[in-house]
């Protein structure tokens, strides 16, 4: 595996980890403190049609010109949704979309992560 390569895994880790990383706070309620602002920047890039720093990377890595899109239009939507990616770019809609959904799916683990651990104080009490 080449160093671009390792790039897209570390890539495809964090947003897996901004889905659904909450879930982890279950456990270790701490993660939170690492996983909130990462939601906030994976939800942010989506809202400001910005291209995270990690695409710039791996194509600086394969020799590449920078390229439109960012890596969630080029590698993920392409294969879920492709009539929402055109040629490697987001519509709005999308981007906007996808924001939100970062968000509301958080939404529901924390609600879920906080109504949890109440319980076991009060269990505990």
């Amino acid at each position: 595996m080449n160093s671009a390569e390792v790039v897209v895994v570390l890539h495809l880790a964090f947003i897996a980890f901004v889905a659904g990383g909450g879930l982890f706070a279950l456990r270790w309620p701490r993660v939170a403190w690492i996983h909130l602002p990462a939601v906030a920047w994976g939800a942010w890039v989506q809202f400001a049609d910005w291209i995270c720093p990690l695409t710039y990377l791996e194509d600086a890595l394969r020799g590449d010109d920078p390229r439109p899109g960012g890596f969630v239009a080029r590698y993920l939507m392409p294969i879920v949704y492709p009539d929402l990616a055109q040629e490697g770019i987001l519509t709005p809609t999308a981007r906007i979309a996808l924001g939100c959904a970062a968000i509301a799916i958080n939404v529901l683990i924390y609600t879920w992560v906080f109504r949890r651990h109440r319980k076991r104080r009060q269990e505990a009490e």
